[in-house]
């Protein structure tokens, strides 16, 4: 195929930036399908993704679903070489670095050679006159008193610290632009985007460099450029390899809220997010049979987008697109086969898990897993959306189906035997469901999976008022408010407490909320702990699980600090020493996720919340 024409302005959907001509469309770009009972289908895919397997994304993956289904793609910001080096965090360092103050000179300014000490050929030391030159170095302002007239004075001054982190965004987005686009004219216009995007960012810096302060929405702003950025190279990309693709930027999609003040004080309710979810789908739908390639940040939302729903905010977009489409499916791209019985890196045994319920998920997500979360899994759930954690290194694998129905009772098929074909249609849910349902009634249930958090620490507090129980648990709890802390679990008596939390606290702040702490009672710390925990359904109703695991245990001599079951009878959870956490994830994965023996051969259904 011929390429020689296939550039499209990437520029076309933004309003910063809009071309004078229509953009091309080569009649021999690969579209989606115009097929009207097919159904969408939203892929969306993270950062590391984007950054190192855009080629296979386009080239592979994307042109193997959109001739049965209409594709959607959403896109994270990408990441770098290293975790420092990623997108987001070195627009939050640009962020920071614009709000630190600029080093004065030693010498205030330097006056010319035969300046002789005129009342205008020098200033005083560490003077804050303005400079007559620009920020960026340039010639003299061309305008006011004195324009026309050479500074007797020449500042010296560094450039800001952000220059050089803006520099690093835009080279490296120029090194994965010129790594995956071959069509020259593609590339042209992709880098020219780039460099648009990033002295756009240099400007915007400058400002609240002069007026010295980044609002949350302008922090938004500044890191909503990640994803305007991947979703720029992966459009190049795609029409590279000869997929009809458009650029979709949602910067001005959020609705407007009825009560802003109320907005910005708390939470945005279900309401927003429907309304959100119908204007995201309408503004896709408008692609036509383009590939939609759509930008994870939706623009500015009261209260904060970060403050309100974190740095995830891509999977939640691409959960309300998917509701807005009415899609048949949300695959979520990452670079694991799915969810597994234990983390493959550290448990050598762990088998794929093929289907899960929402319950679970969210459980594994709290506990130490990487799966989905939970706000995000609600929004396409509550549609009967299933979710589909896939591989973007092994995109022919079955990947994990969170299951629509949480009523419903998950199977688990070796070897992607009786796995859900793709997209999880209600039909196809129910037929393995049903399957499910007449195995289980002849063999028990198990436990889905085991899971560790590290990086825990444990706090524990002795109340120095033995008759003033209720004062005591008030006194705790409201300190842990205003320390703004979140307990992963607790244990409590009338006068003791333990409760776990993750060691991501300054030292300062630990110290001040241990001090605050002593004024109920004794307070102790460990350190360099970890949170085990057992998931699955029913848990309540699997007699000895938790003498079973408790004893494997002992057994493997792993001590016990706290102990702690849900009231949602989902898990069973546990805090250890973080020296031994992986050797306890692999007993309990023996002794409590192992296969019973008629199930061990290939090609067999084992049934019940466990899962290969």
């Amino acid at each position: 195929m011929s390429r020689s024409s296939s550039s499209s302005s990437l520029s076309s959907t933004t309003s910063s930036a809009a071309s004078s001509s229509p953009p091309r469309t080569p009649p021999n770009l690969h579209q989606n399908s115009i097929d009207p009972s097919s159904r969408w289908l939203v892929q969306k895919f993270g950062g590391t993704s984007v950054g190192k397997f855009a080629v296979n994304i386009a080239k592979d993956i994307v042109p193997s679903y959109i001739d049965s289904n209409k594709v959607a793609i959403v896109c994270s910001a990408r990441s770098g070489s290293t975790k420092a080096l990623g997108t987001t965090n070195l627009l939050l360092r640009a962020a920071a670095e614009a709000l630190k103050r600029r080093p004065k000179t030693s010498s205030g300014y330097v006056t010319p050679a035969n300046g002789g000490g005129g009342i205008f050929g020098r200033t005083e030391e560490g003077s804050q006159s303005p400079p007559l030159s620009s920020p960026r170095g340039g010639e003299a302002y061309p305008w006011g008193p004195g324009a026309g007239i050479t500074p007797l004075a020449t500042p010296v001054e560094p450039l800001p610290a952000f220059h050089a982190t803006v520099d690093l965004i835009r080279q490296e987005h120029f090194n994965a632009a010129r790594a995956s686009v071959q069509d020259a004219g593609i590339l042209q216009e992709l880098e020219a985007e780039i460099e648009r995007d990033c002295e756009w960012l240099r400007s915007f810096l400058y400002a609240s460099q002069v007026i010295d302060e980044i609002s949350p929405r302008s922090k938004d702003t500044i890191v909503g450029l990640g994803e305007r950025l991947a979703c720029k190279i992966m459009t190049a990309v795609l029409r590279d390899q000869g997929i009809d693709a458009e650029y979709v930027s949602l910067e001005n999609i959020v609705p407007d809220i009825e009560d802003p003040e109320a907005a910005d004080d708390g939470s945005l309710d279900q309401e927003f997010y429907d309304r959100l979810s119908q204007a995201v789908g309408e503004r896709v739908k408008k692609c036509g049979p383009r590939v939609p390639v759509v930008t994870g940040f939706f623009g500015p939302i009261p209260g904060s987008l970060l403050r309100q729903v974190g740095r995830g905010y891509t999977d939640l977009l691409s959960a309300l697109l998917s509701v807005g489409l009415e899609a048949a499916e949300l695959q979520i791209w990452k670079e694991i086969d799915g969810i597994f019985t234990a983390d493959p890196r550290k448990v050598p045994t762990a088998r794929l898990i093929s289907i899960i319920s929402p319950a679970e998920a969210a459980e594994l997500t709290y506990y130490g897993s990487e799966v989905v979360h939970p706000f995000t899994m609600e929004q396409a759930i509550r549609c009967k959306i299933p979710i589909r954690i896939k591989n973007v290194e092994n995109p022919r694998g079955g990947g994990t189906v969170i299951h629509p129905d949480p009523e419903a009772d998950t199977a688990q098929v070796e070897d992607d035997v009786g796995s859900v074909p793709e997209p999880a249609s209600p039909l196809a849910l129910a037929m393995l469901t049903a399957r499910a349902t007449e195995a289980m009634k002849q063999h028990p249930r198990h436990p889905t999976a085991v899971t560790i958090k590290e990086h825990i620490v444990v706090l524990n507090i002795n109340s120095n008022r033995k008759s003033v129980s209720h004062g005591f648990l008030a006194g705790i709890f409201g300190t842990l408010d205003r320390f703004g802390v979140v307990v992963d679990l607790i244990s409590t008596s009338e006068v003791h407490v333990s409760m776990a939390i993750e060691d991501g606290l300054a030292k300062k702040i630990l110290e001040r909320l241990v001090r605050e702490l002593q004024k109920s009672g004794t307070v102790s710390v460990h350190h360099d702990m970890a949170i085990l925990s057992l998931v699955g359904k029913h848990m309540c109703n699997m007699i000895g699980i938790a003498g079973r695991m408790f004893t494997t245990l002992a057994q493997g001599k792993v001590n016990i600090e706290m102990i702690s079951q849900g009231a949602s009878e989902i898990n069973i959870s546990c805090v250890i020493d973080g020296r031994d956490a992986v050797k306890a994830l692999n007993l309990i994965h023996q002794s409590c996720l192992q296969l019973p023996e008629q199930f061990s051969t290939s090609k067999s259904i084992a049934v019940g919340p466990w899962l290969f």
